[in-house]
């Protein structure tokens, strides 16, 4: 008994510690904000969707995520308009989020101090939320589209968020260095804009951005993002998925994917016409579908695991 209280204390300590950090959100802010998730979450409360979910979130598209989302009226989780860094890679992951507003010198005075003084923090702001990232983050700031004097990820900093991630970014700003970030041929990224100039954070002199808030809700484009919502980011679009609606949207996009397979081969043969197969499908369809799933069961590009689960619950 007495290692469970010791455990406890320790994990207490843990969690009071990291809540402490300047400008991070709290554990319990971090819970209120986020009831609707019931898995596992990180010692600071950020929801912890499975890498397994992860892994199949890479075929999904944003027509399938964004269908689900919108069922579920979450109707502003996409966000467009961006400069793509090594666009021939899908982005996915858990988001770390993080919020810059332009420079103040009394506010940035005391956050940095406070960083610096009791948690031990280096006194540049903008690598606090960026030494917090572990594998399967990415990387979500909002810096107010700053464009000249505003950059403040370069080829330095990439390669430190793509040590410590193994993802790219989506930054609502200018980056810096571009021909170093494309070097890195995994770190697919989608910024606002790209200039060779570069942030300042002297409050004593010349000041572009101050950072107020780490794993705090955040906006990208006309999204509210949330920390721990799954990042999906291809095609020149990014979509915010809320971690408990990581699995039904993984789920449906593969559903979707296997019907449209069965669909598009069966047109081909010529067995049904584009009438039978656009509309709500016949009971000799679905039974059909059923044996397809069967008959193809180590072929089709979905889990094998879970096309037996899906199997389990049909009925044709």
């Amino acid at each position: 008994m007495n290692k469970i209280y010791a455990l406890s204390f320790i994990v207490l300590c843990f969690c009071l510690s990291t809540a402490a950090f300047a400008q991070q959100i709290s554990r319990e802010e971090l819970l209120f904000l986020t009831p609707e998730w019931k898995g596992e979450r990180f010692p600071d409360g950020r929801p912890k969707v499975p890498d397994a979910i992860i892994e199949r979130m890479k075929q999904v598209t944003h027509e399938e995520a964004w269908a689900v989302m919108k069922g579920e009226n979450y109707k502003y989780q996409y966000a467009e308009g961006w400069l793509v860094i090594n666009p021939d890679s899908v982005l996915v992951g858990r988001a770390l989020t993080a919020t810059f507003m332009p420079g103040r010198p009394d506010i940035q005075r005391v956050i940095t101090e406070k960083g610096h003084k009791k948690d031990g923090r280096i006194k540049d702001q903008n690598s606090w939320p960026i030494d917090m990232l572990v594998k399967g983050d990415v990387y979500v700031a909002d810096q107010f589209g700053a464009h000249e004097n505003g950059p403040t990820i370069g080829d330095n900093l990439a390669n430190s968020i793509y040590a410590k991630s193994g993802n790219g970014i989506v930054y609502e700003g200018a980056i810096r260095d571009i021909a170093g970030l494309k070097e890195l041929g995994s770190f697919t990224s989608f910024v606002r804009s790209y200039h060779p100039s570069h942030h300042l954070n002297n409050p004593d002199g010349e000041l572009n951005t101050t950072l107020i808030g780490i794993n705090k809700p955040t906006r990208i484009g006309k999204v509210t993002v949330m920390p721990g919502d799954i990042v999906l980011g291809r095609d020149g679009g990014v979509s915010f998925i809320p971690p408990h609606l990581a699995e039904k949207v993984v789920k449906t996009s593969e559903v979707v994917r296997l019907r449209d397979m069965f669909g598009h081969q069966r047109l081909r043969e010529q067995k049904y016409t584009a009438g039978q197969i656009d509309n709500r499908w016949s009971p000799e369809i679905e039974k059909d579908f059923s044996k397809w799933l069967n008959d193809h069961l180590n072929e089709l590009p979905v889990p094998k695991e879970q096309i037996q689960e899906m199997l389990k619950t049909r009925t044709w």
